[in-house]
């Protein structure tokens, strides 16, 4: 009897393969999941634990089903975040120290001379920076309102600063859940300045209507290379970074860099010929040997910036309804006066004779 309802050793053959293919399913969602949020330009967190992904057993196909439930019911609900808050812009303290720049790429050299695949996950020449805060900006507007928020943090750093120098020791490497490594800053008094004046620009920015910041708290640091960078390496086997790669560099003094410019950054606009960030506006804190041309660099930019914000103010001037109103009545007197006066005429016919 049994064995006409199709039951073999009680379990149905069919049912069998319906729960291996939900368990192949459930593993390439997971799989897809892992891959999707490696290659967002901030995944800094524990992704396993952040999207509710486990590794333990089914114990039956209903709390499967229902696992696969509170999974997707997860998922969706992070979703629209992504889609609604995705950073497009951020400001960026550039590394310009030549020493700090060779001890970098003679750890890229490293890692790379023990895997040469891992070539394409570096961060190239002249990108290298920190970032201080991300947001987004979704258009000119807001790209010029992002810049009076950046301009108004002047002052409040170089107060902070009291004339000093902020110095940037780095120094270490560490990873963000072994996807991004980074080269540490070092710790000491100059993380609270800087984290200060991270949240001083969060603050400013948000207050101005920009959605700007991250979820997880700010942790100073140099990206040298990306996993992200490469998809292609995850599917050929490598989907972590091996500490063995840079373990010589575990405790290396890279150099200082001095906080001396701020700038806010494009993540989508087509790099600078020296392979640095497309840049809106910049913010120079304190003094700094520069050469001439930076000085002409410098103060042509302030002029674009002071026109730039300007023609902002005119424009929003002339798109209000009273000023448009007082245009048009003022013109349309100066008609009036202009038809009634007949000395007017016989200026007019005298300059056309």
């Amino acid at each position: 009897m049994l064995s006409s309802l199709g039951f073999s050793g009680g379990i149905n053959s069919n049912e069998c393969e319906n729960v291996s293919r939900k368990k192949k399913i459930s593993e390439e969602f997971e799989a897809n999941t892992m891959d999707f949020l490696v290659d967002m330009p901030f995944a800094t967190v524990d992704i396993q634990d952040d999207c509710g992904i486990t590794d333990e057993p089914q114990i039956n196909s209903e709390r499967s089903k229902e696992k696969e439930r509170i999974k997707s019911d997860r998922v969706k609900k992070r979703k629209p975040k992504r889609k609604d808050y995705q950073p497009n812009y951020f400001l960026s303290i550039p590394i310009i120290n030549k020493e700090i720049i060779k001890g970098i790429k003679s750890l890229q050299n490293a890692v790379i001379q023990q895997d040469k695949r891992l070539a394409q996950t570096m961060v190239r020449d002249g990108s290298f920076h920190v970032t201080l805060l991300v947001m987004q900006l979704l258009n000119e507007d807001e790209v010029n309102i992002g810049i009076d928020a950046l301009l108004e943090l002047k002052p409040f750093i170089e107060e902070l600063l009291q004339g000093k120098h902020l110095t940037l020791p780095f120094q270490g490497i560490g990873t963000f859940g072994n996807q991004v490594g980074f080269v540490k800053l070092a710790e000491g008094d100059h993380v609270n300045s800087l984290s200060e004046i991270a949240e001083t620009a969060n603050r400013t920015f948000q207050e101005k209507g920009i959605r700007a910041g991250e979820s997880r708290s700010f942790k100073p640091h140099l990206t040298f290379m990306k996993l992200s960078k490469a998809p292609w390496l995850r599917k050929n086997g490598v989907k972590k970074i091996d500490p063995d790669l840079y373990e010589k560099f575990i405790s290396h003094r890279f150099g200082e860099e001095i906080l001396y410019r701020i700038d806010l950054c494009s993540m989508e606009k087509k790099k600078q010929s020296n392979g640095y960030y497309h840049c809106e506006s910049s913010i120079v804190i304190g003094k700094k040997p520069i050469g001439i041309q930076d000085l002409i660099n410098e103060a042509l930019h302030r002029e674009t910036m002071g026109l730039k914000s300007k023609v902002k103010q005119i424009k929003e001037l002339l798109l209000k309804p009273e000023t448009q109103a007082k245009i048009r009545r003022e013109l349309f007197e100066g008609r009036l006066i202009n038809n009634s006066n007949p000395a007017n005429d016989v200026i007019f016919g005298t300059t056309l004779t």
